[in-house]
């Protein structure tokens, strides 16, 4: 057969992508190239891989159970090459998957410090509060922010954090302190977008939540500014709200109530064995996040035992993450 790397890469990618265009600007390619190759693999393989019609690309059986087998071989293949060159310089791509706010505020800085270090790597981030399909993104890594429902995905907890009750100083000067949490009730509370409060609340049903304002967002970031403007509470992670509580912007509501943290995942393709640049970058992380986490450092946690049993959140519930 005469089918080579590329055309294997570039049907993968189409299949994740969902179309040739999109493809094509993963790639960086012409959609003219991928077709071809496109073509090209079906031709030699003598199989339709793709359905076509009105300008619209649909994958065929034989196309999905093809992928299936091609992945792994893939990998196997890269974790091979790579294992004759143990010590030889990261090469190739990379591409992570992250939450907008934890991306930009600690996730960056960090890679950052990786990019630098391996300076024969391509690494390709893409930002996004949505939880992504590491698979159908052609992602290597992504990072999670709340408790796992994916089983199908490789995990590593890189570390935890907290939620924080928030509100501005003004607000509370406004609309009367919080002393027990049966004051929460006569209070609003900022929206987030993607899930009731009710849902991601972590002190337990025996604790009622403020009800919800006029004010939502899908962003943990824009969240904290309302916040911040004295439009109501906000319950957000502590990464994204830390340095306005060291600078006095916003101050915690019911520090001692007690709360199960979020677990911060990489996760992962179950792919094996690991490729080498993948591992490199997860020990790099999780190196960087160890012990204390360099924004809870300083900051006094909530309480996270005793008290009303805590409830699992669901996982990426968390706004901003």
């Amino acid at each position: 057969m005469n089918w080579t790397l590329s055309d294997i890469r570039t049907f993968l990618a189409v299949l994740d992508a969902g179309s040739i265009s999109a493809a094509a600007a993963r790639d960086d390619l012409s959609k003219s190239v991928i077709s071809k190759r496109i073509s090209d693999f079906e031709a030699e393989l003598g199989v339709a891989l793709f359905t076509r019609h009105a300008g619209r690309i649909a994958p065929t059986d034989s196309a999905l159970a093809l992928a299936d087998r091609l992945r792994p071989a893939l990998a196997e293949l890269v974790a091979a090459t790579e294992s004759v060159t143990a010590d030889a310089e990261l090469r190739g791509r990379l591409a992570v998957a992250a939450p907008m706010s934890f991306g930009i505020r600690h996730l960056g800085p960090v890679i950052a410090g990786f990019a630098r270090a391996h300076p024969g790597l391509e690494i390709v981030l893409e930002y996004d509060d949505r939880q992504t399909d590491l698979g159908r993104a052609g992602s290597d890594l992504g990072l999670r922010i709340g408790h796992l429902k994916d089983s199908s995905l490789m995990a590593r907890r890189l570390c935890e954090d907290p939620r924080v009750l928030v509100a501005s100083p003004d607000y509370l000067s406004q609309h009367g302190g919080i002393g027990t949490p049966a004051d929460l009730a006569r209070h609003e509370a900022i929206g987030y977008l993607h899930a009731r409060m009710g849902e991601v609340w972590p002190f337990g049903p025996a604790i009622e939540p403020p009800r919800l304002g006029r004010i939502t967002a899908n962003n943990g970031e824009a969240m904290r500014d309302m916040a911040i403007g004295g439009l109501g509470l906000a319950l957000l992670p502590l990464f994204i709200v830390h340095d306005a509580l060291r600078d006095g912007r916003l101050v915690q509501v019911l520090p001692e109530l007690p709360q199960q943290p979020l677990p911060i995942s990489a996760v992962w393709p179950p792919v094996r064995p690991m490729p080498r640049k993948t591992r490199a970058l997860i020990d790099h992380v999780a190196a960087a996040f160890a012990e204390a986490p360099p924004w809870q450092r300083g900051l006094l946690r909530p309480a996270t035992a005793g008290g009303p049993a805590p409830r699992t959140p669901p996982a990426g519930a968390a706004p901003g993450t």
